[in-house]
């Protein structure tokens, strides 16, 4: 009787302990996993925005088009695991400001959830940036390119 009470004393608390550290430990794991996976899919749409930017840039910086607008309907998905997401860009200076025909930087900011991704595209020194906020969820977000007689590239979101 005595050998029965010790385990009961010893594997009651075991069993206490497991019932409450399990769960909580899975889901700790799964809320870093689910986080993790959230952050590869927003640095995964981040880098295609700014790969479209700069197709867009690349394609239109060329003497044979001529000066005008284009407007790039958005191919990212709406949502990223039930949330919606924002990008804003943001256009630096010339990379060499000793050369004002040097390549600039965008930087490329997506916001999800409390998880953000950012994207660097290069473009040439013809390129200004009028702003804006790309809404994932908007059935009209798009890239606007307005290129003007001179050559300039103004690029921007809009809805």
């Amino acid at each position: 009787m005595a050998r029965v009470a010790i385990e009961y004393v010893i594997m009651i608390p075991i069993l206490i302990l497991q019932i409450t550290v399990f769960p909580l430990a899975a889901n700790t794991m799964i809320s870093s996993w689910t986080n993790e996976r959230r952050q590869v899919a927003l640095q995964e749409v981040s880098n295609h925005l700014g790969s479209t930017i700069q197709q867009l840039y690349f394609s239109l910086n060329q003497e044979e088009i001529s000066a005008g607008t284009v407007i790039q309907a958005s191919t990212l998905p709406p949502m990223i695991e039930q949330y919606t997401y924002t990008a804003v860009g943001e256009l630096g200076s010339s990379l060499d400001p000793d050369d004002p025909d040097s390549a600039r930087v965008m930087v490329l900011t997506l916001s999800l959830a409390g998880n953000t991704a950012t994207a660097y595209v290069t473009l040439g020194p013809n390129v200004s940036w009028e702003g804006g906020t790309f809404q994932s969820n908007s059935p009209t977000a798009a890239i606007k390119v307005d290129k003007a007689s001179d050559g300039t590239l103004q690029f921007s979101f809009v809805e």
